[in-house]
């Protein structure tokens, strides 16, 4: 089943995809069938800059123990910095 629950965020950003570095502007994060990812359901997130076109796209397609893994490294990682270097900006 699948829910079309999208959570979108505007990001300040860069990745890297098969071209070298985008500026990322956006980020979807959406729970449903894998395009690639070998699994029913996943949680995809697409990092993205519409501006730049479709090719200004990587994506991650993940299963639910991976995904609370990396929410959890990502919190535990800020966590461990220094208060003054957290400023926005």
């Amino acid at each position: 089943m699948c829910t079309y629950q999208t959570e979108h965020l505007a990001l300040r950003a860069s990745a890297k995809g098969p071209t070298g570095w985008i500026g990322v502007t956006d980020a979807s994060v959406y729970f449903d069938h894998p395009t690639h990812f070998r699994a029913e359901h996943a949680l995809s997130i697409d990092f993205l800059n519409p501006s730049k076109g479709p090719s200004a796209r990587v994506a991650l397609e993940m299963d639910v123990v991976s995904a609370r893994a990396l929410a959890q490294g990502i919190l535990d990682a800020l966590a461990s910095v220094p208060a003054g270097l957290l400023a926005a900006g």
